[in-house]
């Protein structure tokens, strides 16, 4: 098994040369709290043995990173769309304006935008290619999705406060088994996002059979 120390370097970008902005996002799959995006244009010569898609890295790691990509990025920024914009326009169109979001916050202009996925709309003139699995091939899509996953976990872990019993400081508002059943105790809070299926389907089928 290869551990994070094995990891060769990702390129840190697609186009070198033009200021090209990775983008990704965070929390797509939750039931609770907003979606998270950034965007990140590091310089043509970044390089660091440990970024990688957030997937893959330790909690430790990513924060560890995010001091690193914050501090030697050309320009990074993070955004959101909460709960009840995405009950309202669905999370596929919330999780692309999280995207445009982010890159309006950049202090430096993208000559072009990679993205991870396989879904985008235009962001003005600026050209912009989708790629599958996109934070584990190229170094700035791996740095949003790390400043996207923390920031995240960072909202959920301080909304846990005010909604303990759900457990977000855990599972950071995706749908475990302990937070659906949290859902169908104490219902939902005004942090959940009501446009998604939030009880267990066969809770749902028990209680209707019973």
């Amino acid at each position: 098994m290869k551990s994070s120390a094995d990891h060769n370097p990702l390129p840190p970008c697609n186009k070198p040369g033009i200021n090209e902005a990775g983008c990704d996002e965070a929390g797509r799959g939750c039931l609770a709290g907003p979606v998270f995006a950034a965007a990140v244009i590091l310089p043509d010569d970044f390089s660091h043995p440990l970024l990688n898609d957030s997937k893959q890295l330790s909690e430790r790691r990513r924060y560890e990173l995010r001091e690193v990509i914050e501090r030697e990025a050309i320009a990074w920024s993070v955004a959101s769309v909460d709960n009840e914009e995405i009950d309202h326009i669905n999370i596929l169109n919330a999780s692309i304006l999280a995207m445009h979001r982010a890159l309006d916050g950049l202090s430096v202009r993208p000559g072009a935008v990679i993205v991870d996925g396989n879904r985008f709309k235009p962001y003005g003139d600026t050209p912009f290619t989708t790629f599958v699995k996109g934070d584990g091939r190229f170094a700035n899509i791996a740095a949003a999705s790390v400043l996207a996953k923390t920031y995240r976990d960072d909202f959920m872990t301080a909304a846990h406060a005010d909604y303990p019993v759900y457990d977000w400081d855990v599972n950071k508002g995706y749908p475990t088994k302990a937070h659906r059943a949290a859902i169908a105790a104490h219902g939902v809070s005004p942090l959940h996002r009501v446009s998604f299926r939030l009880l267990n389907p066969q809770l749902e089928l028990w209680e209707k059979t019973n």
